[in-house]
């Protein structure tokens, strides 16, 4: 083995984990490199790079389905998606301003830790569009589940377990994608000087409406709420939903800015990538909770700890940029979310606190026990990626 492998096909993918585990050697698998700062850090592995592997092999627009190798660049596959006027519906999160990488995001990157983006809550994530992977575990073995088009999966589902593994349970070498129209018509109702919790008030309102909200976010005292769809129709649920705000009990405003085209856009871009804490060195969090306690979680974090906030998803994706010398922040953070309703994540953060802390949220010893079994079922030897995620007991 040598310092670095880059295989350009899935046979000198599989020659090189089997190599791996005749020497006992870690891999660290890399692509694009533009999220190679999250998780926690590992021990001294080689690193895997499948950038090599590239390239869409299967489009069909009509069927709203796309096949790509895992190192394909997302920006190509947005580029064959944009002839056609179609979109990734999850619009997956571009972390480079966040964490000052370079490169081109992956398509088996987004894959691999389940990026997803504002829409989710609407569309759902990354895994819910996910038909079909082919990847190499551990032990060597080439593993194909799911399809090309959307139909019920016999067996186990291994799609939705290697989505979100890090990589963990074998290195992607190919997915299957179903994609969606883009919509006609996008616009942002902006409502200023409001408090997270007017917000979260507000945000209920909208998305339990019947008008299809697709983007709920508050930052800077600004609470945003995106409509998207055909064109006639976003006209007619924009008058609507601004009615039914305006009449709301604990309306914040009678009236909002509404943002369109390229001010609309930019703006979802900025939420999106969490644009807004990029310029700094301040450490950044990701909690995932209930959407009501948004409101009392942001309040203690910033008498606490001096936090800023940005709330997405309605109030449910809450991201934190705290001082990077406020000590204990990882305790103080975890303790403010109820036992058993969220989790956060360190996304950026140096790399002393990245060695102290776990980076993911502890899960409860019946969650770690799985895991740990479903891990060595593919990778017995933790050869993959090994102490990027919370280190596993081997047999119990």
């Amino acid at each position: 083995m040598h310092d670095s492998a880059t295989p350009t096909s899935e046979s000198a993918l599989k020659n090189i984990i089997l190599d791996a585990n005749h020497y006992d050697r870690g891999l660290r698998i890399v692509s694009g490199g533009t999220r190679n700062q999250i998780g926690n850090i590992g021990g001294v592995a080689t690193a895997l790079n499948i950038s090599g592997l590239t390239g869409i092999t299967r489009y069909a627009p009509d069927s709203l389905t796309l096949e790509a190798k895992a190192g394909t660049p997302i920006k190509e596959i947005e580029a064959a998606l944009d002839e056609k006027n179609q979109i990734l519906a999850f619009e997956p999160m571009d972390h480079r301003c966040l964490l000052g990488t370079e490169g081109e995001p992956s398509i088996g990157g987004v894959v691999a830790c389940n990026i997803s983006g504002p829409r989710r809550f609407l569309s759902g994530a990354c895994r819910d569009f996910l038909l079909g992977v082919r990847f190499v575990d551990g032990q060597g073995r080439i593993i194909n589940n799911g399809g090309r088009v959307m139909k019920n999966v016999t067996g186990l589902d291994l799609t939705k377990l290697t989505c979100g593994a890090y990589g963990t349970l074998g290195v992607i070498s190919t997915v299957a994608l179903k994609v969606m129209p883009r919509p006609e018509r996008a616009v942002t109702l902006c409502y200023n000087e409001v408090t997270a919790a007017q917000a979260v008030q507000l945000f209920c309102h909208a998305l339990t409406s019947p008008f299809e909200v697709s983007g709920a976010a508050w930052l800077n005292a600004t609470a945003m709420v995106r409509l998207e769809g055909l064109r006639d129709q976003v006209g007619d649920r924009l008058d609507r939903l601004q009615q039914l705000l305006r009449i709301s009990p604990g309306a914040v405003l009678d009236k909002a800015t509404i943002l369109e085209e390229d001010a609309h856009y930019g703006l979802w871009q900025k939420i999106r990538d969490v644009h807004e804490f990029s310029h700094s060195d301040a450490t950044v969090w990701k909690l995932a909770i209930k959407a009501t306690d948004a409101p009392s979680l942001v309040s203690d974090a910033q008498s606490q700890l001096g936090a800023r906030a940005l709330l997405d998803h309605g109030g449910a994706l809450v991201w934190l940029a705290v001082p990077s010398d406020s000590p204990d922040q990882a305790a103080t953070i975890r303790n403010l979310i109820p036992s058993g309703m969220g989790h956060a994540t360190l996304v950026r953060g140096h790399a002393n606190l990245r060695r102290q802390v776990s980076v993911f949220h502890p899960q409860n010893p019946r969650l770690t026990k799985i895991s740990a079994q479903l891990r060595r079922q593919f990778d017995p030897k933790g050869l993959l990626n090994p102490g990027l995620m919370d280190p596993f007991p081997m047999a119990a």
